[in-house]
């Protein structure tokens, strides 16, 4: 459990929230024209329809890029923290935080293999992700 701001669900977002606190992140896709959809929104971004419907997520993904902050707010109660893009296996990136890795830029290769993990937060779940695991890991 880490500490910080903790995202309030609208009614457009609660379904991604309540896929997050089940440890199973979803995200939506357009029943129209197929197309992965990340962040929450009424209609596809690519067609316009409303026709959309929540897919759990594979939780892998790829580092696209990063910045280590090495001043976060008080409120965060860390020390530094990496703020990354990924990109999801689905086709979609989304912000987040990678953990699990030392927070310097050797360890962080852009294209890396994540997966996906949780951090709770207050009433919330935060999706985070890690180093995936080489398979002879």
């Amino acid at each position: 459990m880490t500490t910080g701001p903790v995202p309030k669900p609208t009614p457009e977002t609660l379904p991604f929230w309540e896929s997050t606190r089940a440890r199973a992140m979803s995200i939506q896709h357009c029943l129209d024209c197929g197309a992965a959809i990340f962040y929450p929104r009424s209609y596809c971004p690519k067609c316009t329809s409303s026709d959309l419907e929540w897919r759990p997520v594979s939780g892998r993904a790829t580092l696209a890029s990063y910045v280590i902050n090495r001043r976060p707010l008080p409120v965060f109660e860390v020390e530094q923290q990496i703020i990354a893009l990924v990109n999801l296996e689905e086709g979609v990136r989304m912000m987040t935080n990678i953990v699990g890795v030392e927070p310097v830029p050797t360890a962080l290769q852009l294209g890396m293999a994540l997966e996906l993990d949780y951090d709770e937060r207050g009433d919330q779940v935060l999706p985070v992700f890690r180093p995936a695991l080489k398979e002879s890991e």
